[in-house]
């Protein structure tokens, strides 16, 4: 089984990153189609306590995503999460970001995992799309992709975050 990949994309606006994400599931399945995402807000707390937040998609609750992180500095932010998934629920996507773009709280962890789902693209940022700026990546050796999560990379990450994007596909269940 190939390694999840870790590729990067620009962006512009909430719209334009649902855009690349439609364009990355379509490329992953061409004959299929994705749904409406699902955005819920939620506050990001600094203070140094680990916290989360999950949100559930798909038919029964089917795919979950999962952020815990642990942050210092500042007060709460908005941050949202939008969730979706492809036409025939094979497939679903999970973005964690800040919409005004470039976080101000220091990061001291951060974890999104997946459930129902194995990730096949996942990447993270530390300067989300705002107005005319574009998305800004994490180096490689920050963070690390495995099949269910996305994560820092301990020692290496720069306690800068604002963004995350995963696709994921629906796991096999037995007959």
């Amino acid at each position: 089984m190939a390694a999840p990949s870790r590729r990067r994309n620009g962006g512009g606006s909430a719209v334009s990153l649902w855009a690349a994400l439609l364009l990355v599931a379509v490329a992953l399945r061409p004959a299929r189609a994705v749904s409406e995402p699902t955005t819920v807000a939620f506050d990001v707390r600094p203070g140094g306590v680990v916290h989360s937040f999950s949100q559930n998609v798909g038919p029964g609750d089917k795919y979950t995503c999962v952020f815990t992180y642990a942050s210092q500095g500042g007060t709460n932010e908005k941050w949202q999460m939008s969730l979706g998934t492809s036409e025939d629920q094979q497939h679903f996507t999970c973005t964690i970001w800040r919409p005004q773009g470039k976080s101000y709280l220091y990061f001291t962890q951060f974890k999104v995992e997946v459930r129902g789902a194995e990730i096949e693209y996942g990447m993270a940022y530390s300067k989300a799309a705002f107005e005319r700026e574009s998305d800004v990546p994490l180096k490689n050796e920050e963070f690390e992709v495995t099949k269910t999560a996305v994560s820092h990379r301990p020692g290496a990450f720069k306690a800068e975050l604002s963004k995350l994007v995963i696709v994921a596909k629906a796991t096999r269940s037995e007959l």
